[in-house]
């Protein structure tokens, strides 16, 4: 079954989130993930949204997601916006359409 990774951000510095944001790209690939919104447009439909920034990545599995995450490459990512951005995130799974 899928599993989405689903971020809400606030970033503090444009450069190191670049950084951050051209790291992640590789890290994803080796790991199937692909993104299907990241950053954009968007509208607020009911309640409140304190973000300025949205991000969902489609995963294989909930699993490969964790893996993603806790990998190497994703956590030397990571370090670049560590402190330099309001990076909320959840993994989710999807729901099984088969």
């Amino acid at each position: 079954m899928k599993a989405y990774w689903i971020a809400k951000v606030n970033v503090d510095d444009n450069e190191a989130y670049a950084e951050y944001a051209k790291r992640v790209t590789p890290a994803l690939a080796k790991y199937n993930g692909k993104f299907l919104v990241r950053g954009g447009k968007f509208e607020i439909l009911e309640g409140k949204n304190e973000y300025e920034r949205n991000v969902v990545v489609e995963f294989p599995s909930i699993d490969i997601a964790r893996k993603f995450y806790n990998s190497k490459e994703y956590q030397k990512a990571k370090s670049f916006r560590d402190g330099k951005a309001d990076f909320n995130a959840i993994i989710i799974e999807g729901v099984n359409t088969e």
